[in-house]
């Protein structure tokens, strides 16, 4: 598991963006941005362990551990249980057998 989940870190990493425009400057980024609203960028801070467990679920479903803590994140905004997902969980893998 990399510490960085992006495969194009390293290719950008020593790249200088001080002179990048931003996204609303840029038409094409600007409408793609549009297409993909909804989400909002932030910065916080988690648990080591916790951090693991989502980079090891996402490596085993071949997903994305920000996609997994944002849907975690979306089920407690919902209130749902654990019980709630777990059954659905369940008629989703069974939907598909």
């Amino acid at each position: 598991m990399s510490n960085n989940s992006d495969p194009l870190f390293t290719q950008y990493a020593d790249t200088d963006f001080t002179d990048a425009k931003p996204v609303a400057e840029v038409p094409a980024l600007a409408r793609l941005q549009a297409q993909h609203g909804g989400k909002s960028r932030i910065t916080m801070r988690v648990d080591t362990a916790t951090l693991a467990v989502f980079k090891a679920r996402a490596e085993m479903t071949g997903g994305n551990y920000q996609t997994l803590i944002n849907d975690a994140l979306r089920q407690f905004a919902q209130g749902q249980t654990l019980a709630e997902v777990v059954r659905e969980t369940i008629r989703q893998e069974l939907s598909h057998v």
